[in-house]
């Protein structure tokens, strides 16, 4: 019997005790992650698997370099030390919600999303220009023919290019006061 092959992991969801067995580490470890922004909360109870791995093995990464930088040679780091490596993979996961917020990094499935939709609006109106055309195009000349349809395909493909930024924007984004007042003004 064949399993089915799974292709996108980014939307399952792990208990806390699976992430605690996965990392080897304790449920208040588990907890104490997800107030520091390393565990991905998606539901009470329940972690995103896939940024949470992602952010933990950020962590480590940042901590075995930080700590190869300050130890050479010794195996062990001090707690201040180890707080400082801490503070900078925070830091580091608060820089990328920053410029999430911003408007200046998007998440993959909100770029999907957009693009999706607004793909499939230009297929319907692709798909559906001969419909439209046809009966004003019956016992016209070429030349006819060829402008309208010309114009019917120009302003389709006018639609795909009035980008709208904000449509990228997702839940998380948030407004500067500055651009806010710009808005305000026009």
């Amino acid at each position: 019997m064949e399993s089915a092959k799974i292709t996108n992991i980014d939307n399952i969801t792990v208990s806390a005790a699976v992430l605690g067995e996965l990392f080897s580490v304790s449920d208040r470890r588990i907890r104490q992650m997800a107030e520091e922004g390393i565990l991905v909360r998606a539901a009470k109870g329940r972690y995103n698997l896939v940024d949470s791995v992602k952010n933990y093995l950020l962590t480590i990464k940042l901590t075995a370099e930080g700590a190869e930088a300050e130890s050479f040679g010794s195996d062990e780091i001090s707690l201040e030390e180890e707080r400082g490596l801490h503070e900078r993979v925070k830091r580091h996961i608060s820089e990328l919600k920053l410029q999430t917020m911003k408007g200046e990094l998007h998440k993959a499935e909100d770029v999907e999303t957009v693009m999706m939709d607004m793909l499939a609006a230009f297929k319907t109106r692709m798909m559906n220009i001969p419909s439209k055309v046809a009966p004003i195009l019956e016992n016209r000349d070429t030349a006819f023919i060829k402008e309208r349809l010309t114009s019917e395909v120009t302003e389709a493909l006018n639609e795909l290019k009035d980008y709208d930024p904000k449509a990228f924007y997702s839940d998380d984004y948030m407004e500067s006061e500055g651009e806010q007042e710009d808005e305000q003004q026009s």
